[in-house]
């Protein structure tokens, strides 16, 4: 009975350890799947997955519920559960509209 009870006791989860499972979703949909601490800063996760896809950390921002994520953030401050999706999205910059719509036909060239 005591090999029972030394069981049941490594089983329980310490809260202050305590894992969740997340999503991390790309704009095409594929889906990134991580195992953290709830008290483990977010930043240690987003870098992973920048380098697991070959992308600069400073390239994607990450969306919780449409906010914004900050990497020294938690699961735990930000109310993140367990089988949540966090979006990962690819900053844009630059680029712009061309249009030869003044010149009898219409095309838009976007650079």
């Amino acid at each position: 009975m005591d090999e029972n009870n030394n069981n049941k006791e490594n089983q329980q989860v310490d809260p202050d350890n305590e894992h969740i499972q997340l999503k991390v979703r790309s704009p095409d949909g594929s889906e990134v799947y991580f195992k953290i601490k709830k008290k483990t800063k977010l930043e240690k996760l987003m870098n992973t997955y920048c380098n697991r896809l070959g992308q600069s950390p400073e390239a994607v921002r990450f969306l919780f519920d449409g906010d914004r994520i900050k990497g020294d953030s938690t699961p735990e401050e930000l109310g993140i559960e367990n089988g949540d999706i966090i979006d990962a999205m690819v900053q844009q910059t630059g680029g712009f509209r061309w249009s030869t719509k003044d010149h009898g036909f219409h095309v838009n060239f976007i650079y």
